[in-house]
């Protein structure tokens, strides 16, 4: 059932839902804007509405902080976008790994672009080093980033203190651009 309530004179839409294996009232808040109230059988839709009066506070909160952090965009990639893009991204890789090895003096084996659903790198024991094909869609300071991560991983194969002052030497920043990169939707291992 839909209905309408007023938040700081502004109208807001919300449903509420009966729910056979709801034990209490709850009210979720939705990227989107929705506002859903659930409720148990047998509870009455004014004991929902005067639950939802209780919380909004919460639900204004909650609808504001979505408003303010809208969901990161989500871009599907076919086979065919890294068939197109692999030779891109494997010069793309070679060419940092060569500018930022300048600094580290590190040996490694084989470098590999991937087409990997949730990382955006990795080293192995024996030093070979494979990217995502996509880093070649990520601004520049990311994909520094991500070369330093991967080359600092062939002298410390963990996420130390250690391992990270290393990536400091060349990547002071690291911590940011560490967060920027998680709205691109895969992870750094």
């Amino acid at each position: 059932m839909d209905k309408t309530i007023n938040i700081q004179n502004r109208a807001f839409q919300y449903k509420i839902l009966a729910s056979k294996k709801a034990r209490r009232l709850r009210i979720s808040v939705y990227r989107n804007q929705q506002v859903v109230v659930t409720l148990p059988l047998g509870f009455k839709i004014s004991e929902a509405e005067k639950y939802l009066k209780a919380k909004l506070g919460w639900v204004k909160r909650s609808l504001n902080y979505f408003l303010l952090h809208p969901a990161p965009s989500v871009v599907k990639y076919g086979r065919g976008d890294y068939l197109k893009h692999k030779a891109e991204a494997l010069t793309l890789a070679k060419n940092k790994l060569e500018q930022f090895n300048e600094v580290y003096r590190f040996s490694y084996n084989r470098v590999s672009i991937k087409n990997q659903k949730t990382r955006w790198g990795s080293c192995s024991k024996r030093g070979n080093l494979n990217f995502n094909y996509k880093i070649v869609h990520l601004p520049d300071n990311l994909v520094n980033y991500l070369v330093v991560h991967e080359l600092c991983h062939l002298k410390e194969m963990n996420h130390s203190r250690n391992f990270w002052a290393l990536v400091a030497q060349a990547i002071p920043d690291y911590k940011i651009l560490r967060k920027q990169l998680r709205n691109f939707g895969v992870t750094v291992s």
